[in-house]
């Protein structure tokens, strides 16, 4: 008795000491040369200036602003992400709700015969039974708390997926946005050039009634006009297709398509430099890097898990019980059994799948490791990338800029000579092919600008600081 008396009193030491098994988890860092300033010495970029937490209010658009909102309310992957973090929670809850004390109440009417708690009934007759019983796992070795601290990881890792969620839903809806602008000013620059090259068609045709050009001039100034009304219907199509996904990113059918996008004919212009921060600022914003930290997390719990598994479990528990013949009798003390004490077992023969379970926890903690680093710099590469496209959009277009003036420098004194007759249909058509070509090429290219722009702020992982609750459907009845 003494002996047992004195485990009882070295493990109860033990569990209030707290003893944890597994390792001691630390956060990984960055890389130290992760954390200054971008490599890509992008114009046009304010690199002291940290991103806003809603970038895309940057561009001063009221209805760019209103669609992003209503994608981060409405849209179904972001509702879907939201299932999965409450799902996580409720995980979460579970481990802790292992802590309190589990509860069994009994009672029962029968007739028979039976063990009553001070005799037997010989004769088969009426009887009553009742009876409480109570248990607490003792978390000697800390599997309770590492399965706490895993569930409590892997439900913050589902909200930092729901944020990735939430800056890829941002970005996408300002990105097909911008596209269906960029679009509907490339169809408006292609009707300008129709237009004009339409209107010199119709003065090519006069003056070949006139006797002053042939019909090999009027089928040359044809071939010009055919391929600029060519170009039109493509751009229509591609205007109709992002508008389409745009439809379907704020949660809409296709036949709600937002009217913003459908009129808009120009796609929006940032007109002050490009907050990014610098390296420190990413990592620590970046969603993606966030899940996977929490992520190695859970795997390091996972361990300390597996290997309590190794050590004995201690569960404290008790019963009362009553018994009599008729209902009056239960609770008397003559009628009354109850127990108290510790419960001690170890799992002994499974000593060999423990171990086993042990090492696949530790590989599980290294390819978690493995994962947060590659994240940590697929932020950093991805975000110079987009910085080096933009540096290169910027150059692109200011080259594109120069070669549209240069081309309308020369289409109306070009125009004037071919009328006075000064100037040949064959060089008046290559003056006019290239000033229709520099109109397009700006229309596009200030559409692939926003769009790089759009790049950098996704690859920043801003737009989830201050994104709207999310609400998921309810549950089928």
């Amino acid at each position: 008795m003494r002996a047992l008396s004195r485990l009882g009193l070295i493990l109860l030491t033990t569990a209030a000491a707290g003893c944890v098994v597994g390792p001691r988890y630390r956060a990984p860092g960055a890389p130290a040369s992760a954390r200054g300033a971008f490599q890509t010495p992008a114009p046009n970029v304010a690199a002291s200036q940290p991103l806003p937490a809603r970038w895309w209010r940057l561009y001063d658009d009221a209805r760019l602003d209103a669609l992003v909102e209503q994608a981060l309310t409405e849209n179904a992957d972001l509702k879907t992400a939201q299932s999965n973090l409450l799902y996580a929670q409720a995980v979460l809850r579970e481990a802790e709700d292992g802590r309190y004390p589990g509860t069994t109440l009994t009672s029962q009417a029968s007739f028979g015969k039976a063990f009553l708690p001070t005799k037997l009934l010989t004769t088969p007759r009426t009887y009553e039974l009742a009876g409480f019983s109570a248990s607490y796992q003792v978390d000697l070795f800390g599997r309770l708390t590492q399965t706490i601290r895993a569930a409590r990881a892997d439900a913050e890792a589902a909200a930092a997926t729901r944020d990735l969620v939430r800056v890829t839903v941002a970005a996408a809806t300002a990105s097909a946005y911008a596209n269906a602008c960029g679009y509907g000013e490339q169809i408006a620059a292609a009707r300008e050039s129709l237009a004009i090259v339409q209107h010199d068609y119709d003065l090519t045709v006069s003056q070949r009634d006139a006797g002053a050009l042939s019909d090999v001039d009027v089928d040359r100034e044809r071939v010009l006009l055919e391929q600029t009304r060519a170009a039109i219907p493509p751009l229509e199509g591609a205007k109709r297709a992002q508008i389409y996904v745009l439809t379907a990113l704020i949660g809409e059918t296709p036949d709600h398509a937002p009217a913003a996008a459908v009129a808009c004919a120009a796609p929006p212009r940032l007109d002050r430099p490009l907050p990014v921060g610098d390296g420190a600022a990413l990592i620590k914003r970046r969603p993606d890097v966030r899940a996977a930290e929490r992520q190695l997390a859970a795997a390091t719990a996972d361990i300390g898990v597996a290997t309590a598994a190794l050590y004995p479990s201690i569960t404290l528990g008790g019963a009362y019980n009553t018994g009599a013949a008729t209902p009056a009798g239960l609770g008397r003390v003559a009628n009354t059994l109850y127990n108290i004490g510790p419960l001690v077992s170890w799992n002994v023969p499974n000593l060999l799948i423990a171990r086993d379970h042990i090492r696949e926890a530790n590989a599980e903690a290294q390819g978690a490791l493995a994962n947060f680093d590659s994240t940590v710099l697929k932020a950093l590469s991805e975000t110079e990338q987009a910085l080096s496209v933009y540096e290169a959009e910027l150059a692109h277009h200011k080259a594109l800029v120069a070669a549209q003036v240069a081309a309308q420098a020369v289409l109306k004194p070009s125009n004037v000579q071919f009328r006075a007759g000064s100037y040949s249909l064959i060089d008046f058509l290559n003056v006019q092919a290239s000033a229709v070509s520099a109109n397009q090429a700006v229309a596009a290219s200030d559409q692939a600008l926003a769009a790089d722009q759009i790049v950098v702020f996704q690859a920043l992982g801003g737009g989830w600081e201050e994104a709207p609750p999310v609400t998921p459907p309810p549950p089928p009845r």
